[in-house]
């Protein structure tokens, strides 16, 4: 099974790599190359920054977000969207104006606006993972977050998974063979490498 990995200036590429072979993947390739995306079995979008420089940097990359798009929406191909990576593929995000996200997901990526002042944004450290609906990638635990915005998607029915800040948030998306994950697998422990090796085996 191959994994392509999208290089796109904007994750922390060799922690997601290195937390993608401990759960037990042989085959990931760091890379900006279409080609290489168009073939992969498994396709992880990673991010970590601002909603408009993470879009930009991938948009940037010559035939990337078109091999994306047909790898995912003509051959099925499994997808995983890692923070602003998750962000993405929302139809928009507000952070330093509006900007477009992938739109494979309805929603807008918003700042956290925690119901108690006191709560402070970002949104970092370790919370509780609740499953929203029945999907066989996530279960309940413990995660790792650090994220200023959020994913408020259009239909509830894409959310998978919530957390709690100041109010409920986003933790995970699905749709089809696309899920995204606000919180960060590859500082998550035991309970990261176990979702991983979940997405490894995923046959949707």
């Amino acid at each position: 099974m191959t994994i392509a990995l999208i290089d796109y200036g904007a994750g922390n590429l060799h922690s997601v790599h290195n937390a993608l072979v401990k759960a037990g993947a042989q085959d990931v390739t760091i890379t900006a190359d279409p080609d290489i995306v168009a073939r992969a079995d498994r396709i992880v979008l990673p991010g970590v920054g601002a909603f408009r420089a993470c879009r930009d940097g991938l948009y940037n990359l010559p035939g990337v977000v078109e091999a994306m798009s047909e790898a995912v929406h003509a051959r099925a191909t499994p997808f995983l969207g890692i923070c602003v990576g998750m962000q993405l593929l929302a139809d928009r995000g507000e952070e330093f104006g509006i900007h477009e996200g992938l739109g494979w997901i309805g929603g807008t990526v918003r700042r956290i606006e925690p119901t108690d002042p006191a709560i402070k944004v970002p949104h970092m450290g370790w919370n509780t993972v609740t499953p929203a609906t029945p999907h066989p990638l996530i279960e309940a635990g413990e995660a790792y977050f650090l994220h200023s915005y959020h994913f408020d998607a259009a239909d509830r029915g894409d959310v998978v998974a919530t957390t709690d800040h100041g109010g409920p948030l986003v933790a995970a998306v699905a749709r089809d063979t696309i899920i995204g994950v606000q919180f960060h697998p590859e500082k998550s422990q035991r309970y990261g490498l176990s979702f991983l090796s979940r997405f490894l085996d995923w046959t949707p």
